[in-house]
C-alpha cells in the first residue's frame, strides 16, 4: 500500500465510512481494503479519533500545536530551577 498523511478531517471522514459498511454487515478486513488502509491503522485511528466530529479534530490540532512551545518553556524553567539550586548548594 502507498503510504500517505491523512488529514484529520480525512481520517474522521473514513472512519465514518467504515462504520457504516461495519454496519451493514461488512468484515473489518473487507472495510480497510476498501478505505486502503491497514487494520492496525483503522484501529489506531479509532482510538486517536473515535467520537470526534471534524471541528473536534481540528481544534485539537491546533490545540496541540499551541501546547508544543508551552512544554517548551516548562522545560526550561525546570532547567533554570535545577541550575539555581545547583548554584546555591554550592555557595553554602
Amino acid at each position: 500500500m502507498k503510504q500517505r498523511r491523512q488529514s484529520p478531517e480525512q481520517v474522521i471522514r473514513k472512519l465514518a465510512e467504515g462504520e457504516k459498511l461495519l454496519n451493514q454487515g461488512a468484515i473489518i478486513t473487507e472495510v480497510c481494503r476498501q478505505l486502503e488502509i491497514t487494520e492496525s491503522t483503522w484501529h489506531r485511528w479509532r482510538n486517536q479519533y473515535g467520537g470526534l466530529k471534524a471541528n473536534d479534530a481540528k481544534r485539537l490540532k491546533e490545540l496541540k500545536k499551541e501546547n508544543t512551545p508551552l512544554k517548551r518553556i516548562v522545560a526550561n524553567q525546570g532547567l533554570d530551577i535545577d541550575m539555581l539550586r545547583f548554584v546555591a548548594e554550592g555557595k553554602s
